[in-house]
């Protein structure tokens, strides 16, 4: 059964960071590619972070790029993201999965993170 369990959000002033982290079935992390999403109300949900599995290259939206981390702990199935001077435009429910994921595939019920001051 596949486990994608996200946590860390919450409530913080912009400039701020947050640390989130997402607990994954070992079978689904080992073997793929994997990414953090966010959604807001109306829009629909993009990726924003992507680690490959082997190399550990990584790939950001630009508007996170410089300011967001992904990566992730081989030896406990976690993925994380480091997000540091954030913004309210930052302000989402945020979600892993593999990267290129698609709304059918099976999500879990992500973490809400909120930039205000």
């Amino acid at each position: 059964q596949v486990q994608l369990v996200e946590s860390g959000g919450g409530l913080v002033q912009p400039g701020g960071s947050l640390r989130l982290s997402c607990a994954v079935s070992g079978s689904v992390f080992r073997s793929n590619d994997m990414g953090w999403y966010r959604q807001t109300p109306g829009k629909e949900r993009e990726l924003v972070a992507a680690i490959i599995s082997g190399s550990g290259v990584t790939r950001y939206k630009d508007s996170v790029n410089g300011r967001f981390a992904i990566s992730r702990d081989n030896a406990k199935n976690t993925l994380y993201l480091q997000m540091t001077s954030l913004k309210p435009e930052d302000t989402a429910v945020y979600y892993c999965n593999v990267a290129g994921a698609i709304e059918d595939d099976y999500w879990g019920k992500g973490t809400l993170v909120t930039v205000s001051s």
